[in-house]
Formats: C-alpha cells, structure tokens, sequence
C-alpha cells in the first residue's frame, strides 16, 4: 500500500479561522497546540482537517473567541462529535482542563 504523507494540520488553520472570522490571536493559538499535541504523538492515524478544526475549537475557546462546535464542524465539513473527541485530547495533552 502506498503510504499517505502526513498532511500538516497547519495548513488548514488559516482558512477555516478566516472563514469563521476569528483573529490572528486564534490562528497563532491553534497553531501553538496542534505542535505541542502532534509532538505528543496525537496526530498519529488522525485526520489533519479534524484535527485543524478541534485546535481551533481549543484556541477559540482560550483566547475568548467563541465559536460552537458547530460552526467550526461545518467550516471543517467533520461532525461535531469528532471535534469534541479531538479536543478532548488536546487539551489534556496540553495540560489544560475543560
């Protein structure tokens, strides 16, 4: 089987931060925890626009920016579910409690 290059989930942040109209702050945010997290092993087998749009759920939330899961699920076009699953996972990677 051919072996997929790992998409940087970095690369989907910019987009789906402008089409929800949230700041450079947020940008910066989810960028800073989807290294951490993927420095932890996370992103191993995950797929990088859930987990581009669970980062930016986090980064919302800490930076007082919120957006609903829903927003950020439709922008991402991934389930609510999987958002909520990811960032679960995030953030207790990142040491942070909800």
């Amino acid at each position: 089987s051919l072996e997929m290059e790992p998409v940087d989930p970095k690369k989907y942040v910019p987009r789906f931060c402008s089409e929800l109209e949230l700041p450079e702050e947020v940008q910066a945010k989810a960028n800073e925890i989807i290294d951490t997290t993927a420095e932890k092993g996370l992103l191993s087998g995950k797929s990088p626009t859930e987990y581009a749009a669970a980062a930016i759920y986090a980064a919302s939330l800490l930076c007082n920016s919120k957006k609903t899961q829903r927003e950020v699920a439709d922008v991402a076009q991934v389930t609510e579910v999987t958002i909520r699953n990811r960032y679960q996972e995030q953030i207790a990677a990142m040491g942070i409690h909800s």
